[in-house]
């Protein structure tokens, strides 16, 4: 037979036991929630040409582009790998180059890849850093190497951030082509919707 607690011991047990079943629910360990993987979206511009391409490419702006990444993460992850492919359409002003038209007329496109870095604790921002390949195509030569395609390498470091659920918003900085032909500095900023 058995015999029930005496009611001033019972206090103590039911503190017990809800003491543990907080120090449970606090000690098990967070979920990790996937990001979306991709995303795909517009970009545009400025930029212009750096060292003895200063004058050559001249400043300008990018007026449209587009912009698709791969970039699979979690967020309990601080650290990922991140794909991007670019293109822009770009207008330079006060080009040298520029000998026909009144603007030397730009398209670039590039592969880059790298790492996606957290650098806080918001599991909305991330910083990428990333190099790759670019290739520079131009509408007249570009001096003093005379040519009008170009490929070499590329560097880019982002800010990126999610919002509203689905989009991300992120502003690279981009220098290139790096000892490989016309060498240009460019502050790019896109809106993209991620998909998983």
């Amino acid at each position: 037979m058995r015999t029930p607690l005496a009611p001033g011991r019972r206090g103590p047990l039911l503190a017990s036991a809800l003491g543990l079943a907080i120090g449970l629910a606090v000690a098990a360990p967070a979920r990790a929630e996937p990001l979306p993987s991709g995303s795909l979206g517009v970009m545009f511009g400025a930029g212009g040409g750096t060292g003895k391409y200063a004058r050559t490419l001249g400043l300008g702006y990018y007026q449209f582009g587009a912009q698709a990444a791969w970039q699979p993460m979690t967020t309990e992850r601080r650290i990922g790998w991140s794909l991007k492919w670019s293109f822009v359409f770009g207008t330079m002003y006060g080009a040298d180059s520029a000998r026909i038209d009144l603007y030397l007329r730009t398209l670039q496109m590039d592969f880059l890849a790298g790492l996606r870095i957290r650098p806080g604790e918001s599991r909305l921002r991330y910083l990428a850093l990333r190099g790759g390949l670019e290739l520079l195509r131009s509408n007249e030569p570009i001096q003093p190497d005379g040519g009008r395609a170009f490929v070499g390498p590329v560097a880019d470091a982002a800010l990126e951030q999610y919002a509203f659920g689905a989009m991300l918003f992120n502003v690279d900085v981009r220098y290139g082509l790096i000892g490989a032909g016309p060498a240009e500095i460019a502050l790019l900023v896109g809106a993209s919707i991620s998909v998983p």
